[in-house]
């Protein structure tokens, strides 16, 4: 059964940095994609960065091109995502989320609250 496990959001001023993980267990291959969503209050999920644990190519949305860095340890079975320079509109639930042949499977949520 694959897990996903999200962790180390929290309360930062603005233009800090943190980093997010997300610690996955059960899948059968690397041929699996993670990525992490975000969800504003009162706003869509949005998708913000993802990565292939297979060959380590990575994606960006525009809104944090430049800030954020998505990274695998593979050894771990841990994605992190570090977020740098934080505005108050990357205020929002953090979510990791993969798929793969095995199918699609989201972890639960971390805040992450910027203060202006």
């Amino acid at each position: 059964e694959v897990q996903l496990q999200a962790s180390g959001g929290g309360l930062v001023q603005a233009g800090g940095s943190l980093s997010v993980s997300c610690a996955a267990s059960g899948f059968s291959s690397d041929d699996v994609a993670i990525g992490w969503f975000r969800q504003a209050p009162g706003k869509e999920r949005e998708g913000i960065s993802c990565i292939s644990i297979h060959d380590g190519k990575t994606y960006y949305a525009d809104s944090v091109k430049g800030r954020f860095t998505i990274s695998s340890d593979n050894a771990k079975n841990t994605v992190y995502l570090q977020v740098n320079s934080l505005k108050p509109e990357d205020t929002a639930v953090y979510y990791c989320r993969s798929l793969g042949p095995g199918g699609d499977y989201w972890g639960q949520g971390t805040q992450v609250t910027v203060s202006s």
